[in-house]
């Protein structure tokens, strides 16, 4: 057994090299994936969609916030990735009594690239973690984006309107795509009605794909009240998934600042 501190500061106990892994969290699931992890991880959450071929095969243990302690118990787990905002506290404590649970509390980039590595050295891939945190340090250096930080609102969820405060991953990805977050000094995912978003001026409204699928009609409803702001729909993924995925941002954001400046 070797010894670990997750990045909530608990010690967690955890087999050399661990040979049955459950992850409860999406973009760690992908994380697994690439770091070659395929035999190793037996179980993952309905909403593990990347890769593909793991959402057809592996056993699911039910949702982030609704696990089936059963599934798990049956799994016979010897580490559980989980994550201090996406799954449930209550929920977490409890595996914990039965099985080694490494949590991840991602708020930046730089907290990503330590929960790579960190998951690098437990699961026994350093050499792999350290090549995803050095090709995506890279990616995100080369990313070429507007001197003039345009004021951006990014929506998560509808009825009621909810948007990101300076102290979430997502914000830490808006700063890195360069965009200014109108919202930066509040907390967390507050709510905001739309005469917030006349107030602050806001020039580009991004609307997420996750986790409110937000479509075209709510562009077009938005833009009845907002009718100098530049609204868009985003791949929600591309700003809040911290694992691997991140390798693929870069590209992504690069792509908004050229749709962005070709359409004003």
């Amino acid at each position: 057994m070797s010894l670990f501190i997750d990045q909530t500061g608990r010690k967690v106990s955890i087999p050399q090299t661990p040979q049955r892994i459950i992850s409860l969290v999406p973009s760690q699931t992908e994380l697994l994936f690439d770091l070659g992890l395929d035999k190793e991880v037996t179980g993952i959450t309905k909403f593990c969609v990347h890769p593909a071929e793991w959402f057809k095969i592996k056993t699911r243990v039910g949702g982030t916030k609704q696990i089936e302690p059963h599934i798990i118990h049956q799994l016979q787990p010897d580490l559980i990735i989980a994550n201090k905002e996406e799954n449930v506290k209550e929920q977490v404590e409890e595996l914990e009594k039965h099985f080694p649970v490494w949590v991840s509390d991602v708020n930046n980039l730089d907290d990503a690239y330590h929960m790579i590595e960190q998951i690098g050295l437990i699961t026994g891939r350093v050499k792999q973690a350290k090549e995803i945190n050095d090709r995506t340090r890279e990616s995100f250096s080369q990313l070429q984006t507007s001197n003039s930080k345009l004021r951006t609102a990014y929506l998560i969820w509808q009825k009621p309107y909810m948007t990101v405060g300076g102290d979430t991953f997502i914000h830490s990805m808006l700063e890195a795509a360069g965009f200014e977050n109108t919202f930066k000094n509040k907390t967390r995912y507050p709510e905001i009605a739309i005469d917030e978003l006349k107030t602050y001026n806001v020039e580009l409204l991004l609307l997420s794909s996750e986790p409110y699928p937000f479509k075209q009609k709510h562009i077009d409803e938005l833009q009845m009240h907002l009718p100098k702001t530049k609204i868009m729909l985003v791949d929600g993924e591309m700003f809040s998934w911290y694992g691997s995925h991140l390798l693929k941002a870069p590209f992504y954001f690069s792509s908004l600042h050229e749709e962005i400046k070709e359409n004003r």
